[in-house]
């Protein structure tokens, strides 16, 4: 049983609050006085409706008429809700049984009947009011209860849940049976009749030879009855066999039509795969030949760098460091152009210079004119070559930035077509997956479609063995031996009443011999049955303390496995006995027991609820035959503190308790909260109950 949503409605501080659980450790964390416990309690009014004390003064809140509490919870996959309410009724307080529901999905299946709805709510819990109010919901400071009080009480009380006070309750009733018939006896044996048996028989005999011969006619009758009689019940049951075979072929033939509509629906599902598995191949291929497309594009693009003369396979960062090797180039040919275009321009001022003077630019001495045309020329003439020079820069570097353009645009290419070349490749494979898997679904369908068609055939074996026409044979044959059955027991009932009217002359005597014969037969029933009595009496005085010596060994084997998974291996192991009183102890590392008492506060706590984990998985697997799945706690913290780490280690062994289903609990301390895996903050605000999800 897992509990999903409860609605409170005027219950204490709760005006009207909605509270969600989930599977696993939930939390509702909060101060004092601010109505968390409500909570639990709106719990156990939900699921069984009876207070916890002799009125419901507790529960409805001051000042309010009505009340109500819902209750949303799952068991076995099925999603189940109950409600019930309460009213005001002058001075008291009763439940208001017009708000009684319990409803399976939205389907109502009990309501207004406590009866019924208890019924129902057990049937599909397992849960009975005792179980969850001694076991399941650890009320506050009731945790360690059962390790607190006396070892009698305590054995009192889980024989009473283990159904083990039921052989002493027994023991007891018994005595008062045998006591009555031994009183019975003592006045049969006073009897008048039995006293004078044996003068009556004698008489009797005497009497009862004139009845002789009609009683060997009579017996005779009966003999030829008897055997009409087998051979009616005979017919009887040979009918009833056949008619039951034939409730069995008509399920067969149910069967079968469901067999057939099973194989029309995995018919239709196999044709809907197929066509899945035909579209994702075409999906497949699609993507596949764009894949294809995109990698010859790379492909041209890394031909391009090849024939460019750089190395196309290397990463895109380092491509890109490539095209800077272009820049160097070309900026190492323009410093050289601007070089030599200075060098021009310097000689051409020293032209205009000598043109003008007849002084070297130089070294500014005079020249004569032959040798200033000389010098002239030879300027000029280094000027054409520096000219021829740049213009050749100039075409280099025009080449090295067309190249460095191709190059660019074939490295920006790549680096956009790589990622869709990489998505195309995971849709690829995503696509892959998606086709495999539909296509092993077909085949397990496909499969189940083969085992229900021989299921089916084997089915329409078994059908056509049956002849119809052998069930109205039977039935002919029935007939006939009732109508024999019937005349001869006519017959029979005539002779019986000759044999009565004969009787009346011998009535009184063998009445009266009947009778004595009887009460003596009865004074043998009676010494057997005060012999059985007194033999049951001993078994069940014997058979308790077995009963509860195998308990206690199952018992302990829950609370040390429970133990165990609480320490998580934490620490020093604690290692438990429990003896016949369902008084645990702890066994220490020298083999000593010691009593739970002389345990720190945290490992009280931690054994005290072991020992009701233990008790409760024990105790559903004995009821319900599957183990506990549900526990509320109120306030589990007490005696434990966080500078010592034993609220932390609760909390933590809380929430590594994998056995329990769900674990609603109920605290003051943040840090036990901190553990849970779904924590409700209740606040309260003007006297008014709040929650929030944390988490």
């Amino acid at each position: 049983m897992k509990i999903e949503i409860v609605q409170l409605e005027n219950i204490r501080s709760h005006v009207k609050t909605t509270v969600p659980f989930v599977r696993g450790f939930n939390c509702l964390v909060g101060g004092l006085g601010c109505g968390k416990s409500s909570i639990l309690y709106a719990i156990d009014f939900a699921l069984f409706g009876d207070p916890l004390g002799r009125s419901f003064d507790y529960l409805l809140r001051d000042g309010a008429e009505s009340g109500r509490v819902i209750l949303q919870f799952t068991q076995d996959g099925k999603t189940y809700t109950i409600s019930r309410g309460l009213k005001r009724r002058g001075k008291g307080i009763g439940q208001d049984f017009d708000e009684l529901k319990l409803l399976e999905g939205e389907k109502l299946i009990a309501s207004v009947k406590s009866e019924a709805v208890e019924e129902q709510l057990k049937s599909i819990t397992g849960l009975e009011k005792d179980i969850f109010r001694e076991i399941v919901w650890v009320r506050q400071e009731h945790l360690k209860e059962l390790l607190d009080i006396a070892p009698r009480e305590r054995q009192r009380r889980l024989d009473e849940l283990f159904g083990l006070s039921d052989y002493e309750i027994a023991w007891s009733n018994i005595a008062a049976y045998q006591k009555e018939y031994e009183a019975e006896k003592k006045v049969y044996e006073k009897d008048p009749d039995v006293a004078a048996l044996d003068k009556l028989s004698r008489e009797y005999n005497r009497t009862v030879e004139e009845f002789s011969l009609l009683e060997l006619e009579i017996q005779n009758l009966t003999k030829k009855l008897s055997e009409t009689k087998r051979t009616f019940e005979d017919a009887e049951r040979r009918l009833k066999a056949l008619e039951e075979l034939k409730t069995t072929v008509d399920e067969l033939k149910r069967r079968e039509s469901e067999l057939k509509a099973k194989l029309v629906n995995l018919e239709d599902t196999l044709a809907s795969i197929a066509e899945k598995i035909n579209a994702k191949k075409l999906s497949f291929e699609g993507l596949t030949q764009r894949l294809n497309t995109v990698e010859a594009q790379i492909k041209a693009y890394k031909e391009k760098l090849n024939e460019i003369g750089i190395p196309a396979d290397k990463p895109i960062e380092e491509l890109r460091r490539y095209l800077l090797t272009f820049d160097e180039q070309m900026s190492s040919l323009k410093a050289e152009q601007e070089a030599l275009l200075r060098n021009l321009q310097a000689d051409e001022r020293r032209i205009i210079s000598l043109s003008l003077e007849s002084r070297c630019p130089l070294c500014l001495q005079t020249l004569n004119n032959d040798y200033k045309n000389r010098l002239k020329q030879t300027i000029q003439r280094e000027n054409m070559e520096r000219q021829k020079t740049i213009s050749h820069l100039q075409i280099e570097v025009e080449e090295l930035q067309k190249l460095k353009e191709k190059a660019s645009e074939a490295i920006s290419n790549i680096q956009a077509l790589i990622p869709r070349m990489e998505e195309l490749k995971a849709r690829i494979d995503e696509e892959y997956k998606t086709l495999t898997e539909l296509q092993r679904e077909f085949e397990e369908k496909q499969r189940l479609e083969n085992s229900l068609r021989t299921q089916l055939e084997n089915l329409r074996i078994q059908i056509s063995k049956f002849n119809l026409s052998e069930l109205e044979n039977a039935r002919k044959n029935r007939e006939q031996a009732f109508k024999q059955y019937y005349m001869l027991d006519s017959e029979f009932k005539t002779m019986e009443s000759r044999k009565r009217d004969l009787a009346n002359r011998i009535g009184e005597i063998k009445e009266r011999i009947d009778n004595a014969q009887k009460k003596l037969e009865q004074v043998e029933k009676i010494n057997k049955a005060i012999e059985i009595l007194g033999d049951i009496r001993d078994s069940y005085r014997s058979i308790q303390p077995k009963l509860r010596s195998e308990i206690v060994k199952v018992l302990r084997s829950f609370v040390q496995q429970t133990l165990d998974s609480l320490a998580g291996g934490e620490g020093s192991p604690i290692n438990i006995t429990i003896d016949e009183t369902y008084t645990p102890y702890v066994i220490s590392e020298s083999g000593v027991e010691r009593e739970v008492s002389n345990l720190s506060g945290g490992e009280r706590t931690l054994v005290a609820f072991a020992y009701r984990l233990g008790l409760g998985h024990l105790i559903m697997q004995t009821k319900m035959g599957r183990g506990l799945s549900l526990l509320l706690l109120d306030e589990p913290t007490e005696s434990l503190g966080r500078e010592d780490g034993s609220i932390d280690r609760l909390a933590e062994a809380v929430s590594r308790l994998k056995s329990v289903e769900q674990i609603i609990s109920v605290t003051h301390s943040e840090a036990f909260a901190e553990k849970a895996e779904h924590v409700i903050r209740v606040e309260k605000e003007n006297g008014q109950s709040r929650i929030s999800i944390e988490k």
